[in-house]
């Protein structure tokens, strides 16, 4: 029966040789593992010829969306956002005014 990672978790030391060959501090050490010498090897390279070869490949990432902005499509219209802006800086200088006046 084979474990889901709900029931089998990833933990960082199923990281650890991805983490050593993929050489953060030092791109120029890292070398890959795999060859037609050595096909059990898990760390390669592609060339972008070769991915783009394959079918149905997609590079887009258009499907990566930060859920915390939001959508542009329902955002109030420009002057709104204008006025907003201007109202918050206004509401901002004036506490500085009032903490310059107390330092005063």
């Amino acid at each position: 029966m084979c474990k889901t990672l709900k029931q089998n978790r990833l933990t960082k030391n199923d990281f650890a040789e991805f983490i050593e060959l993929y050489c953060a501090d030092d791109l120029s050490r890292r070398q890959a593992t795999w060859s037609e010498d050595n096909p059990e090897g898990r760390w390669r390279s592609y060339d972008y010829a070769d991915l783009t070869a394959c079918d149905k490949t997609n590079l887009d990432i258009f499907w990566l969306k930060d859920s915390s902005l939001e959508d542009s499509e329902n955002l109030p219209a420009p002057e709104v956002l204008a006025t907003e802006i201007v109202e918050q800086l206004q509401a901002a200088l004036d506490e500085f005014k009032e903490v310059e006046a107390l330092l005063n």
